[in-house]
């Protein structure tokens, strides 16, 4: 069949029709286990019953009105996040790479309202991925993404995760901020240290930057506190969040200090969708589970109970699995077959997992699995494993 799409993707050959929890159903009605979560989307699974709920109801009432009028949703889906985090403000968006677009342009304003509109330049770090826009493109400074798009777009400058001595080499004149993932997602589940993050923010401290973390992957829960660089202690100017934030619906949000975002007032900023009734009903009501009393710490229990099957799974496939990396329900897979291979392989067993970089598969299960689903899980990716042992001796053979 010719498809109309641009090909884009290398897409598998299913094609899912309904879901439900943290299992999807085929057209030819076969169930996988979702252990990619449409990429740390669907926060809790599919079909959830108080996120279905949420959008119907919204959905009879009122769709779109733009940012011209008040949205009464918006206010309070901006409040909630405010109260639960070290913010003042909140931006919505439609997505991450728009979340990051708006945290590149808030610290760039700051410095220009502050008399240095010389300081626009962002530090990043290698293997980070912030988003397919041109300018995200270039924040993330891999060149796969940035290849045949024209020169770079201006004002990103990358340095080794880790290095030191290169980022304060780095930081000059023009530099206005540091952005960082606080785990790599698409760069391989790479966890930043904690006590990485605390040097960054006293670096930024003390030349005058502001720290822009990227959440779009880490938050909403996925490593068992609302957002991952709360396990530091660290404290950002700036925060992009999107992907499990709308369980599956579009929505991304800039949360920033009231000080970060002094240079965002009317008209230099804006979006046509971004913040809507639809997306801001389903935001309330992934706020509702997810900080509904105990929730997150059953992410962490169930994250913590994940790792160790794994644990043992490694001991059982060393030449397949050769780390585990990552906290809560993100985590990676170290291989020593192909990533790709691997997720062909557990896709033919029937469980979805996601490929990154560095040669890892990522498990970002639904929030919500179950004790017996992440059993479910292991049995299928020891079964991925024995494939792949026998492949591989059948080859040498």
């Amino acid at each position: 069949m010719t498809s109309a799409l641009l090909p884009t993707y290398a897409r598998a050959p299913i094609a899912f029709e309904r879901g439900e929890g943290a299992w999807l159903v085929a057209r030819d009605g076969e169930r996988y286990l979702d252990f990619g979560a449409g990429i740390a989307v669907n926060a809790l699974g599919h079909a959830h019953p108080h996120l279905v709920e949420a959008l119907t109801s919204q959905a009879q009432k009122l769709w779109h009105t733009s940012n011209l009028f008040e949205i009464p949703d918006g206010e309070r889906l901006g409040q909630r996040l405010v109260d639960a985090t070290f913010a003042d403000v909140a931006f919505f968006a439609n997505s991450g790479a728009e979340a990051n677009e708006a945290a590149i342009k808030m610290a760039r304003k700051y410095h220009a309202v502050g008399g240095h509109p010389e300081r626009f330049r962002i530090i990043t770090f290698e293997g980070a991925f912030h988003g397919r826009t041109l300018a995200t493109i270039a924040a993330g400074g891999q060149a796969k993404y940035i290849e045949g798009f024209g020169p770079k777009v201006d004002g990103f400058d990358q340095v080794p995760t880790g290095d030191f001595d290169a980022l304060e080499a780095a930081i000059g004149p023009e530099t206005a901020a540091l952005m960082i993932e606080p785990i790599q997602g698409e760069g391989g589940v790479r966890v930043i240290p904690h006590e990485h993050l605390r040097a960054l923010r006293a670096l930024c401290d003390a030349h005058g930057l502001l720290l822009i973390m990227d959440e779009v992957q880490t938050g909403v829960g996925r490593t068992g506190r609302l957002f991952a660089h709360e396990w530091s202690g660290v404290t950002p100017d700036i925060m992009s969040a999107a992907k499990g934030i709308g369980g599956g619906f579009p929505l991304g949000v800039c949360l920033a200090t009231a000080e970060a975002a002094r240079g965002m007032t009317a008209g230099t900023h804006g979006t046509t969708f971004g913040g809507n009734p639809l997306a801001m009903a389903v935001g309330n009501a992934v706020l509702d589970v997810v900080l509904a009393d105990g929730f997150l710490d059953r992410v962490g229990q169930v994250g913590l109970l994940l790792k160790q099957r794994l644990a043992a799974l490694q001991d059982r496939h060393p030449t397949v699995i050769r780390e585990i990396r990552g906290d809560g329900l993100m985590l990676g897979l170290k291989l020593g077959v192909l990533n790709t291979d691997f997720a062909a392989a557990a896709r033919d067993m029937h469980l979805l997992v996601i490929p990154a970089g560095d040669n890892v598969v990522r498990l970002l299960p639904p929030l919500i699995i179950t004790d017996a689903d992440v059993a479910e899980a292991v049995s299928r990716l020891d079964a991925t494993a024995t494939a792949l042992e026998t492949r591989t001796q059948g080859a040498a053979a």
